[in-house]
């Protein structure tokens, strides 16, 4: 499957961090570790050598390998006391703060955490000097609500069982059920693993689609379940499901970034044809709509027709 952008960069960001204490690491580990084939890791190796310590340019990371071991030649330069010391520039300290003092106010942050951070905030503002104050003027809202991630935080702490009313954008329907929290984390956005007592199965949900939530006074009991492998990504399809085909244009081709697919073929137009395979086909009506004039389902032709019907609706909407 063709690498994702995003992925990759994530792993590549790991990788650095698992080189520097593996000096000398075989190929072949560390491709496993990352459950990646050897030619993936080998294409990461090649961009690395082109990343330093800061986006404006300095040392670069000397990193390579003959095929069968890796060697990080600068790490202790780059990571020691002797190196030279980094220093922010107004721009990139601006966002440091704006973004440390947003998390701050985080509901469900523990106490600890919170005054930690709010100490590096204090640190970093004296170090910035002038350059603090324009930081002071701007103010981030987190997507997701503070009180569900809150309360998602405090049943996995406690051990306790939820009660969800949840959106699910593919069938176009609030549904509610009880869940057993497994874990939370964040790919893009921040999700909850939990065992759906309703399916009986285990389910993710995604925290800003929870329109509300309640902490129950049973205790969680999800069955003994391995977590997912996130490495691959969130969406993870299998080989059975059914394949669809969607045709994009030149301004559509951030598709191939977000969403797994088997193949991407050049377009005459400078677009192109993405293969891929999803578990719930109908769940692609909505990457339709908002591709509009820049995108189409190509196969099956059901999709392709349920599509189009899904926008003659939308646009009557707006026309009503």
């Amino acid at each position: 499957m063709p690498a994702n952008a995003i992925d990759q960069t994530r792993r590549m960001l790991s990788l650095v961090t698992y080189l520097r204490d593996r000096p000398g690491a075989r190929v072949e580990e560390v491709a496993r570790a990352f459950g990646i084939t050897v030619d993936q890791l080998i294409s990461d190796l090649d961009v690395l050598p082109l990343c330093g310590t800061s986006f404006r340019g300095g040392d670069l990371l000397e990193i390579d390998t003959d095929g069968e071991h890796i060697w990080w030649r600068n790490a202790e330069a780059l990571g020691s006391d002797t190196a030279t010391p980094l220093r922010l520039a107004a721009d990139e300290a601006t966002a440091l703060l704006v973004a440390a003092r947003a998390v701050a106010t985080l509901p469900g942050l523990r106490e600890g955490d919170r005054e930690a951070l709010q100490r590096a905030v204090a640190k970093l503002e004296a170090a910035a000097g002038e350059s603090a104050g324009a930081s002071s003027r701007l103010s981030v809202t987190f997507e997701a609500e503070g009180g569900v991630f809150a309360d998602v935080d405090r049943a996995i702490t406690e051990r306790r069982r939820l009660w969800l009313r949840y959106y699910s954008p593919a069938r176009d329907e609030l549904t509610e059920r009880e869940v057993d929290p497994i874990r939370m984390f964040a790919v893009g956005h921040t999700y909850l693993e939990a065992w759906c007592r309703l399916s009986e199965d285990r389910r993710t949900f995604r925290l800003d689609r929870v329109a509300e939530i309640r902490l129950l006074d049973v205790a969680s009991d999800p069955p003994p379940v391995e977590p997912r492998d996130l490495s691959a990504g969130l969406v993870q399809p299998a080989a059975e499901d059914p394949e669809v085909v969607v045709e994009v244009g030149p301004g559509g081709r951030w598709v191939a970034e977000y969403y797994p697919h088997d193949r991407a073929e050049e377009l005459p137009d400078g677009g192109l044809r993405i293969t891929l395979r999803a578990p719930d086909p109908a769940s692609l009506r909505r990457l339709a709509l908002r591709l509009g004039p820049e995108g189409r389902i190509a196969k099956p032709v059901e999709l392709a027709a349920s599509a189009r019907e899904a926008a003659r609706e939308a646009l009557a909407a707006y026309g009503g």
